[in-house]
């Protein structure tokens, strides 16, 4: 049996997994960095806002597409990470791997 999901739940599992591949555009060295701002980034904002709140989750959809595609750019070779996403991914060291280690 599996699960049917609503638009709005395909668009959000959509972009998140856009947004792991394009960890595998970034060089090997900054992979670990850029996935903890993506897990970290996804998780802080599903525990925000309520799975009722569309329009939040619309907006939060929005502003994800446009960072997604900032990152996106070739251009972009490392990420910032802050103490927040550092704790937090030393708490969930599972969540935090790439495939490759």
């Amino acid at each position: 049996m599996s699960l049917r999901r609503s638009g709005l739940q395909k668009e959000v599992l959509s972009l998140y997994r856009r947004a792991l591949r394009l960890v595998r555009t970034k060089p090997p060295p900054t992979r670990p960095k850029f996935l903890l701002f993506i897990r970290y980034s996804f998780h802080k904002n599903a525990r925000s806002i309520s799975p009722r709140d569309v329009s939040a989750i619309e907006h939060l959809l929005r502003k994800g597409k446009r960072q997604i595609e900032q990152l996106e750019d070739p251009s972009v070779k490392d990420c910032w990470v802050g103490e927040e996403e550092r704790r937090w991914g030393i708490s969930n060291p599972s969540l935090t791997r790439t495939r490759t280690e």
